[in-house]
């Protein structure tokens, strides 16, 4: 009888050892987000599936994969699933403007243009970029500030102004040195993205040193010395025309505030000024650049009615402007016009991407960084404003429920990744004994 029952005991571990082990294999994926309507233009992807991570990486876009292979599985159904966001015209940091810019002695008393980098997170956006907040003698503060330690992914437009934005040199073409900037693209090609011309001679008389095109001239210079694209914030001129700057933008140049009221846009007859389809045949790029002063219903409406829709959504974020504007704010004012929802998340997405020649961003290609936007589509009574204080009504609207930066949950305030608080493990229900001591945590999935 011992013998027996030794034998059974010996055979139940022998059997019993592969369902241990199998037991103990960690799962094939960190995340799965299950049942959302993924849309995914860069890989042509229009319907539901699961988007599973590993590692930080887009590990599998499928049909039902099996819940029991993610450590954590975040149900997504009604919602929609796109790559990160990108946003090609934000501010970030100082620019120009000095670190004492409110007092007396300060050389100019702008309020700095930067918002903090990570709040673009809460619309879903993973990617920003800098668009010329600072230039060549600013841009390594910028770099220190900012670019190194933001959660979110953070680019650059370098100003062709050395100072940047804001430090009251705008105007000084001494400032404004080709070969300095090509300098500073060169050397640090992983973050600057481009050269950005701003806000020269709105208005003022012309003098011998401020010709009508110091400025973009210089910075065509600086970025065909570094072979990278030019975005113009412009302002016509009788002496140099709007129709007379689109025909001086290379192909890959971006044109941002398209819809701002000083452009010609809509002509006396109604109809788009036909020197936006030849700009565009070229290659030329068109941006929103929203903005506090950059977007008109009265140039938005009738654009879009006859086919025009900028190549690249975007917020101009800064520190005038960021309690009304919102990158998924600008994305529902062009649903509200007319615009398809996947041409929007195109232009949100795959388009940003290519047009900073970036293409491994805007994407759930598997293998690339897990950048993730989850993003809520309300059907609804919704009024939306520009920057002429007009309203616009319309029945649809965007929101941001959850933001993956790869592979980290960084934005998700509804709790969609969490875990009812009844339903915490123990940990949770702990009193920590000091102040070092493991945070009481429902999960332990990287948030941080």
């Amino acid at each position: 009888m011992k013998t027996s029952l030794a034998v059974i005991t010996a055979l139940a571990i022998v059997i019993g050892s592969p369902l241990v082990t199998l037991a103990q294999t960690p799962p094939r994926y960190d995340l799965l987000l299950k049942g959302g309507h993924v849309i995914d233009p860069a890989n042509h992807i229009d319907d539901v599936r699961d988007v599973a991570v590993f590692q930080g990486k887009i590990a599998a876009v499928e049909r039902d994969i099996p819940a029991d292979q993610a450590g954590k599985v975040v149900d997504v159904s009604k919602l929609l699933v796109t790559p990160g966001l990108i946003d090609i015209h934000y501010h970030v940091g100082h620019g120009g403007a000095p670190l004492a810019w409110f007092t007396p002695e300060a050389r100019a008393h702008a309020l700095p243009l930067g918002i903090p980098a990570d709040m673009a997170l809460e619309s879903g956006v993973t990617t920003i970029v800098d668009a010329g907040t600072a230039g060549a003698e600013t841009f390594l503060q910028e770099k220190e500030e900012v670019i190194d330690r933001a959660k979110v992914r953070v680019l650059a437009f370098l100003n062709i102004v050395g100072n940047g934005m804001g430090g009251g040199l705008e105007q000084s073409l001494d400032e404004m040195d080709p070969k300095l900037c090509a300098a500073t693209i060169t050397k640090y090609r992983d973050i600057i993205v481009g050269v950005k011309t701003a806000h020269y001679w709105t208005k003022e008389p012309w003098d011998a040193e401020h010709v009508p095109w110091a400025a973009v001239d210089r910075a065509i210079e600086c970025a065909t010395l570094a072979n990278v694209p030019v975005m113009y914030d412009f302002w016509p001129r009788p002496e140099r025309t709007y129709e007379d700057l689109l025909k001086k933008m290379r192909p890959g140049d971006i044109h941002t505030h398209v819809f701002a009221q000083q452009f010609p846009i809509i002509l006396a007859d109604g109809k788009i000024n036909p020197a936006l389809a030849e700009a565009r045949a070229r290659g030329v790029i068109f941006d929103v650049g929203h903005g506090a002063g950059s977007f008109w219903f009265r140039n938005a409406v009738p654009a879009q009615k006859q086919g025009f829709i900028p190549d690249s959504m975007s917020t101009d974020l800064h520190t005038g402007d960021y309690n009304v504007v919102s990158m998924t704010i600008v994305m529902s004012k062009f649903l509200a016009i007319g615009v398809p929802l996947d041409d929007i998340i195109r232009r949100s997405t795959v388009n940003p991407a290519a047009e900073i020649h970036r293409p491994e961003l805007g994407t759930l290609a598997v293998g690339k960084d897990a950048d993730i936007a989850v993003l809520e589509l309300a059907k609804g009574h919704f009024s939306y404003i520009d920057c002429g204080v007009a309203r616009f009504d319309g029945n649809a609207k965007l929101t941001a429920r959850m933001t993956i930066r790869a592979g980290r949950i960084l934005y998700d305030p509804s709790g969609l990744s969490m875990v009812e608080w009844e339903k915490a493990r123990p940990q949770y229900f702990s009193t920590p004994d000091k102040g070092e001591s493991l945070p009481a945590r429902a999960d332990d999935y990287p948030r941080d």
